[in-house]
Formats: structure tokens, C-alpha cells, sequence
């Protein structure tokens, strides 16, 4: 029971872990984006219908089917479609100077609509009699596991019974923790985060880095949606079924006090915590409900500490969610 619960924890965490990643590297840029969770619900619905097709061309067999295109193509289309999103907010946020606040929260409204209408279209497609798409067959590419998991007994079980997607969301968060803190690229985003008016000073574009680390952020958050589709929810999309994984990745990422690394760890307690409601019997209905709310108390519980602490490392970047104009430079 044990490891089955924390092989449960770890699949339900990994969705978080990429939204959390993606939201770290958009705001050390200094933009606070709420708009992460309609950017992973896009990128979740885009790889949808990038398998979608790929698998109807394929005559829906799946000895036809490529293993590495069954996987690649949900995986750019996903990328695409999180990028798009991840350009819209910048050029109303960069360009525009919207405020970052309604620009985030609007993206998360139009990112749900927008792939609930998509859902619904390939549900009416199919004709289906049930509200869901079942992509089952790209599924089972994407959660392959490593040959030998099954030889080492629990061992393996813990460490190497999982889909890819979980170690690439830990290698993308460590990859991410290194470039922020060990090379220029990412001690010149920081500074465009902390103050952009001494980074433009200093012959930094700040617009390029608030374009580019929006995208990339988005291109990272948009991975957690395919990724929840496929693994956790074994290929099959219903609208509305995404549950509130983004908002919980925007909590996290205070949570982890804007540390990719610390995210990874973060995001497996927030998983442990959504799943602990069904590891305990004889809890009425209302009381699990309870349980939902923990990684929120937990994230409440972090800002009032570090908020004591008043550390300058445990807050957030100085500029962020405020636009930058250069004329006031």
C-alpha cells in the first residue's frame, strides 16, 4: 500500500512539477502569469488533437502506428499550442503593458474555452456515447516503463516503474535551477526580474528576455497537460476533467520559494496530499473534501514563515507583476 500510494503521489505530482517549472522561469522575468492554467489546458487539448489525427491516420491500429511519432507529434503540438498562448500574453503584457494580473486570469478563461470547444468538436467527430476521447492506444507509448523495473521488486517499483514524462519534468527542473544560477543567460534574466531598469542600463534587452522566458515557461507548463492526459489519465479527455492542477502549480511555485529544484520535492508532498483522501477510510464526503485543501494551508503556512523570516532570497523577484516602461528609465 505503501508504495502504491507514492507511485500515486508522484503521478499526480508531475503535472504540477511542470506548471510550477514553467510559471519559476516566467516570473524571474519579473511577469506574474495566472494565466498558466488555461496555458496547460491548451497544451493539453493541442497534443489531443495532434494524436487525434495521427492515430486516424493510422487507421486508429496500432500496428500502424510509429512508436516515436505516436509520441513526438502530441508533444510538439502541445508545445505549439502552449507557446501561442505564452505569445499572447506577452504581446499584451511586453508590448501592450496590460495589466499582468487580468491579462493571466483572462488567458486562463480563454484557454479552457477554447479547449473545451475543441474537446467537444473531436467528441462530436467520433461520435462517441460517452463525453470523452479515448486515445488509448498513444497512451500506451507514452507510459512504457524501463525494461527492468519489474526484476528490482518495490525498488523498482518506487524508482523506475514511471512514464518518461516524470523523469523529463525532473531533468527540465534541474536543467532550469542551472541555468538560472549558474550562467549568464540566467543571471541576466534574474536581473531583468529584480530591476529591468538597470538591466536595460546595463545593454540587456528586457523585452527579449520577458518574450523568452514567457514562451519557454509556457512550452514547460503546456508539457504538464500532455502529460496529464496520457499517464494520468491513461489517454482519455473529458472536458473539464483537468481539475484545478494549475492553480495548484502557481501555489507551489511559493511553495518552493521560486526554486525549481526545491519544486520537485514541493510538488511530491502536494501530490501525497491530493491522494492522502483516498488511502483513509471511514471519512465522509465532506471530510475528503477537506483533504483538497491542505497543499493551499501548506502554501499559506510558507508565506507566513517566510514573510517572518523576511530573507531577501525567500521572496519573490522585486519587479515582478509590475510592467516595465523604458521612457521612465
Amino acid at each position: 500500500m505503501i508504495v502504491q500510494f507514492i507511485c500515486r503521489a508522484i503521478l499526480l505530482a508531475v503535472p504540477m512539477l511542470y506548471g510550477t517549472t514553467g510559471e519559476i522561469v516566467t516570473e524571474k522575468s519579473g511577469h506574474l502569469n495566472l494565466g498558466i492554467p488555461g496555458v496547460m489546458y491548451v497544451g493539453a487539448i493541442s497534443g489531443v488533437v495532434g494524436s487525434f489525427l495521427y492515430e486516424n491516420a493510422c487507421g486508429n491500429d496500432i500496428a500502424n502506428m510509429n512508436g516515436f511519432l505516436a509520441v513526438i507529434i502530441p508533444l510538439l503540438c502541445s508545445i505549439a499550442g502552449s507557446v501561442i498562448m505564452g505569445l499572447i500574453y506577452s504581446f499584451l503584457t511586453v508590448t501592450l503593458h496590460a495589466n499582468q494580473n487580468v491579462t493571466g486570469l483572462a488567458l486562463t478563461t480563454l484557454g479552457i474555452g477554447l479547449g473545451n470547444f475543441l474537446g467537444a468538436s473531436l467528441i462530436n467527430i467520433t461520435k462517441s456515447e460517452l463525453p470523452s476521447i479515448a486515445l488509448t492506444k498513444t497512451s500506451s507509448f507514452f507510459t512504457v516503463k524501463l525494461p527492468f523495473a519489474d526484476d528490482l521488486g518495490w525498488f523498482g517499483e518506487l524508482l523506475f516503474s514511471h512514464d518518461f514524462m516524470t523523469y523529463l519534468a525532473i531533468i527540465i527542473a534541474l536543467a532550469v535551477t542551472f541555468v538560472l544560477n549558474r550562467t549568464r543567460v540566467g543571471l541576466n534574466l534574474r536581473s531583468v526580474g529584480e530591476s529591468p531598469a538597470t538591466a536595460d542600463a546595463a545593454g540587456i534587452n528586457v523585452i527579449k528576455y520577458r518574450y523568452v522566458a514567457t514562451c519557454i515557461g509556457s512550452a514547460i507548463a503546456g508539457l504538464g497537460g500532455i502529460q496529464y492526459v496520457m499517464s494520468y489519465a491513461s489517454g482519455v479527455w473529458s472536458n473539464n476533467a483537468f481539475g484545478d492542477r494549475g492553480w495548484m502549480a502557481i501555489a507551489l511555485v511559493i511553495f518552493a520559494l521560486w526554486k525549481p529544484s526545491a519544486a520537485i520535492a514541493g510538488a511530491f508532498l502536494f501530490g501525497a496530499l491530493c491522494n492522502a483522501n483516498n488511502y483513509i477510510q471511514g471519512l465522509g464526503t465532506e471530510t475528503q473534501e477537506l483533504f483538497k485543501m491542505l497543499p493551499y494551508v501548506a502554501t499559506i503556512v510558507v508565506l507566513i514563515i517566510t514573510s517572518v523570516r523576511k530573507k531577501r532570497e525567500h521572496q519573490p523577484p522585486a519587479s515582478l507583476g509590475i510592467n516595465y516602461f523604458r521612457e521612465e528609465r
